[in-house]
């Protein structure tokens, strides 16, 4: 091939080439030839586009519950609606939920504990918020750390779950969210120390005064307890 282009053979060499070009084209192999050299360009063109068209079908079909879901999760949002996972008929609450706001105790003065005694609702009553105040008469499922209170037989009758250890290990005043008052029905539970525990049960939440006092703000009449294995 070199020597058909060899300019010393002048326009022969031309004539030659044309004529081995014909015969090639011809015979198939310079369109195969011809059609493989710009292969790559032609098919990187479709290939490119091939890209976008299967992100749009895929938004279109994978990507779109996808969409809805942000779309519900938003509607949701704005309603005040949240996911809500269960244990059985218990509903799982968290105190990253019941401790997620600011809660000032109020004035206790014998001005306000009159006005608590004569059904008035104090301001304070306005710091929880709704969607913790729609657990109220809720079964839910709490975890948290086990103070005992009361013990019957052996068995645990009364006692407070406790967002951490703090209370029990260090001294340290927990906030008046970060701990719920549990009353335990039948016989009670065995009692679990130091590790945290599963209580379930129906919550209560509000202003609980005793003589016009503010006691607490939860408590649970209990129903059953799961310790670590079942954690």
């Amino acid at each position: 091939m070199k020597a058909l282009f060899n300019p010393t053979h002048g326009p022969v060499s031309a004539a030659g080439a044309i004529a081995v070009a014909a015969l090639m084209s011809g015979c198939g192999l310079g369109v195969q030839k011809s059609e493989t050299i710009p292969a790559p360009v032609t098919r990187g063109e479709p290939i490119q586009k091939l890209e976008a068209a299967p992100a749009a079908t895929v938004s279109g079909s994978n990507t779109a519950p996808a969409k809805l879901d942000l779309v519900a999760a938003a509607t949701a949002a704005a309603s005040g609606a949240e996911p809500v996972e269960m244990m059985g008929e218990f509903r799982i609450v968290g105190f990253d939920k019941l401790a997620s706001y600011n809660y000032d105790i109020p004035d206790e003065s014998p001005a306000t504990r009159a006005a608590a005694n004569v059904g008035e609702a104090p301001a304070a009553k306005d710091q929880i918020p709704d969607s913790v105040r729609a657990l109220n008469g809720k079964k839910v499922a709490l975890k948290g750390f086990m103070l005992p209170l009361k013990v019957e037989g052996g068995l645990i009758t009364e006692l407070l779950i406790m967002r951490d250890q703090s209370a029990c290990c260090y001294g340290a005043t927990p906030k008046i969210n970060e701990w719920v008052s549990v009353k335990m029905s039948g016989k009670g539970v065995k009692p679990i120390m130091d590790v945290p525990v599963v209580l379930m049960g129906k919550l209560q939440v509000g202003e609980m005064r005793e003589n016009g006092y503010l006691v607490g703000i939860y408590a649970m009449d209990g129903e059953k307890m799961t310790g670590p294995p079942e954690l």
